[in-house]
């Protein structure tokens, strides 16, 4: 197989390093431009600046429609998704005509009896799984007349992987526990245990020694690596992913196994995976064409101690979750945290980079570029339930939070890679070279500034646009008009209030039943949180690229449970 070599972020090349220099520095130029701007501007010309803030009001509530109407889409997939039972969808269409002549049967049966059912949620369900069954029965029915080849799933196995640095025993256990719990076949699933040789080697050995032995015998295999950093390497959650994937390329070649009947799932060790995730990942993997030119990703959630960590983080979390769920919608999905590849495609591109922070996201842009650009993301309705930021103290559980925060938002490190990546590329068409790179700029933009731009920044005509300024018909009204706007803007916040509730996992028993209240009250802290938790980490992250203070190593963020 030809090596496929993917742009060095550290590259020692002249030309090269001069491209990646002139990239690293647009976002953090666009976004201290905007600021600065906009307060230079207040005083020079006010009249131009009020007219672009409420244009900026106007084009922030056609943006907040547009994110809470696919919020809600993705939100009725994803409670669709959890009513469907993949394993019987996965054992069955491996013979598509004989499932889909079984599907028509239970459509005539299920019709015939609704029309004797007189009892209202009886007549209710039944139309539901009626509904279910036909939309079902039209997807078996494309794949018959495609003539996919659909592939068996139990020659699938499915690799673990749960890379470790100083994570507490009893947060990978839970992780596990959730594997196990399943209903896929334990014998077609293997644990990947990926410790680093850095952590002290008892605490280390202590519990790699526990699971091991809770876990022994439960699946195909549970393997265990340790990762030592080398040279050319950074501390990060990356290179241990990679090393733990070169040494399960030695396990697989020693027992037959063949790379694409293999699916790699890169979890981070607090991923409680839905029962069902396996057997839907199986499905989608064997009846998709074109499977190795997939990632498959589960709807992050933060529910393993939401309900015990601070108001701050809450908002911060529950507004990441609502994010993904918009993003499920799109064409352009790209994996975040615990996700899925065919370890076939992994080899390819070989694996992940040594010298990169983002590895969630930067291994999709690496096997978009191998495939030219033929290469998606395809979502799996399911959550998978991660741990919220949670410290020792309340004022350290937020100062971590801006540490996650800052570190999700380096992923703007992916920028100048990508472009070099796929600049050259023919194959891949002028405009979607564009839309990328639009896509990946203004989102960081935004992310950095607006709620600068909308808490503070659009006020400031109004103290420093001088009397002239004051007088004016423009500078009366704007505070009605930017008020108005922002209130019509309210109207997404309000429904990820009502979405929040109905995606809460249950209240733990400790907390008494006024710990709604708080849920509820939380989300006045919006305006708070935004600036100071959501666009200075940005801010913070895109400075550091734009004077080539690059981050040393991934921050690993403590897991800490409440008893």
């Amino acid at each position: 197989m030809e090596q496929f070599l993917f742009p060095n972020p550290k590259t020692t090349d002249p030309k090269q390093r001069f491209a990646q220099r002139t990239m690293e520095i647009i976002p953090g130029t666009l976004t201290w431009a905007t600021l600065i701007g906009m307060i230079v501007l207040s005083f020079a010309l006010p009249i131009w600046m009020a007219v672009f803030i409420i244009l900026f009001d106007i084009y922030w509530i056609f943006r907040t429609i547009f994110i809470t109407y696919y919020s809600v889409v993705a939100y009725r997939r994803f409670q669709a998704g959890k009513k469907i039972n993949w394993w019987e969808r996965c054992q069955n269409i491996v013979h598509p005509v004989a499932y889909e002549k079984d599907l028509t049967g239970r459509i005539v049966s299920l019709q015939d009896a609704l029309g004797e059912m007189t009892v209202a949620g009886d007549i209710r369900k039944a139309k539901q799984e009626l509904a279910r069954l036909v939309e079902y029965q039209k997807d078996v029915q494309r794949i018959i007349k495609a003539g996919y080849e659909v592939w068996d799933w139990r020659k699938i196995v499915h690799v673990v992987l749960f890379p470790t640095a100083n994570e507490p025993a009893e947060v990978i256990d839970l992780a596990i526990q959730a594997v196990m719990d399943s209903n896929f076949p334990k014998q077609q699933i293997i644990i990947l245990l990926a410790t680093e040789e850095r952590e002290p080697e008892g605490q280390r050995l202590e519990k790699v020694n526990y699971l091991q032995n809770k876990f022994k015998g439960v699946f195909r295999e549970f393997l265990v690596t340790t990762h030592e950093v080398s040279d050319d390497e950074m501390k990060c959650k990356a290179s241990n992913a990679t090393y733990a994937a070169k040494k399960l390329m030695v396990y697989l070649n020693e027992n037959g196994i063949e790379y694409p009947r293999v699916i790699f799932s890169n979890f981070d060790c607090d991923s409680v995976c839905h029962a069902q995730y396996f057997a839907a990942l199986t499905y989608a993997y064997i009846t998709d064409p074109k499977r190795l030119q997939r990632s498959y990703q589960p709807l992050p959630m933060y529910h393993n101690n939401l309900w015990d960590t601070n108001a701050f983080v809450r908002v911060i979390v529950t507004g990441s979750s609502f994010w993904h769920m918009f993003q499920s919608t799109r064409h352009q999905m790209v994996t975040f945290s615990s996700h899925s590849e065919p370890f076939d495609t992994l080899v390819r591109v070989n694996f992940w980079p040594l010298n990169m922070i983002s590895e969630d996201s930067i291994i999709y842009w690496k096997c978009f570029a191998y495939y030219h650009g033929d290469y998606k993301v395809r979502p799996i309705y399911l959550p998978v339930s991660l741990d919220a930021v949670l410290a020792e103290t309340y004022w350290k559980t937020i100062k971590n939070q801006y540490k996650q925060k800052r570190r999700w938002a380096y992923g703007i490190e992916n920028f100048p890679v990508i472009m070099r990546a796929l600049w050259p590329d023919k194959k891949v068409k002028l405009s979607k070279k564009l839309s990328i790179a639009f896509e990946m700029l203004e989102g960081h933009h935004s992310w950095a500034t607006s709620a600068f731009i909308l808490a503070v920044l659009g006020w400031l005509p109004l103290i420093f646009g001088g009397a002239a300024f004051n007088e004016s018909v423009l500078a009366h009204n704007l505070p009605f008009v930017t008020r108005y706007l922002m209130t019509l803007a309210m109207g997404g916040l309000i429904i990820s209030m009502f979405l929040n509730f109905f995606l809460l996992p249950p209240r733990p028993a400790k907390y008494s039943k006024k710990r709604y209240i708080y849920m509820f009250l939380q989300w006045f802290l919006a305006p708070i949180i935004a600036p100071t938790l959501g666009a200075m980490p940005a801010i913070d992250s895109q400075t550091r690229l734009l004077f080539g203070k690059y981050f040393g190593e991934f921050w690993v963020t403590d897991k800490i449970r409440k008893k």
